[in-house]
């Protein structure tokens, strides 16, 4: 039986040259420019890790941003270093989520700086937004280019610590074997915690902050 994956991790940040010049130099995480997402007031660079991304997402265009439930959700929370925002997985069968959660698929999408347009159906998005501990589900339309691939990575993903309820997110997410750690606290990422060429690259609170 396929098993659900680990995703993405969105981060927020309040410029995106800025964050990328940030985290090539702080961190050796270099990223791609994504696109522009229609209707949320958003755009997004990608730092490729091979099966995962990260994915530092801004504010581009403010009047629209505010009539979008995401772009206030980045809005409110981006920071010119970045905030671990929410993180996403991929489930095995998308519908089937959305069943047992019950709740509806909802399409998205985002236009390539060559005009191509990406798309894909999430499940959750509005849910985690108010409990950041929870992920949302993603499945992309068939034959769209993973963000994290084409390129090769310089780190992948070692393990995400989440503060929140292990109960709520076990409730949530359902048979899984992730690579997380929940801690106690409000709800939301403490830290994403990288392999890199070089060693651990720690994104967030150290490991084992209480």
């Amino acid at each position: 039986m396929a098993a659900i994956e680990f995703d993405h991790v969105l981060i927020a940040v309040t410029d995106l040259a800025e964050a990328e010049r940030t985290f090539a130099e702080r961190h050796g995480l270099v990223s791609i420019e994504g696109g522009r997402h229609p209707g949320w007031g958003t755009a997004n660079r990608i730092v490729p890790l091979g099966d995962a991304y990260l994915e530092l997402i801004a504010v581009v265009d403010e009047r629209e941003a505010i009539e979008s439930m995401l772009g206030r959700w980045v809005a409110g929370n981006a920071t010119a270093s970045g905030h671990l925002l929410g993180w996403a997985v991929r489930p095995p069968n998308l519908d089937e989520v959305a069943q047992r959660l019950g709740l509806e698929a909802v399409p998205g999408s985002r236009a390539t700086p060559t005009g191509e347009v990406i798309r894909w159906r999430t499940v959750g998005v509005d849910h985690v937004a108010d409990d950041p501990s929870l992920p949302f589900f993603i499945e992309r339309a068939q034959g769209a280019p993973f963000p994290g691939a084409g390129t090769a990575p310089v780190a992948t993903v070692s393990r995400l610590d989440i503060r929140g309820s292990s109960d709520a997110l076990s409730a949530w997410l359902g048979d899984h074997s992730l690579p997380i750690r929940v801690l106690a606290g409000s709800p939301g990422i403490a830290s994403a915690v990288l392999a890199g060429e070089h060693g651990q690259i720690v994104l967030g609170e150290p490991p084992g902050a209480a």
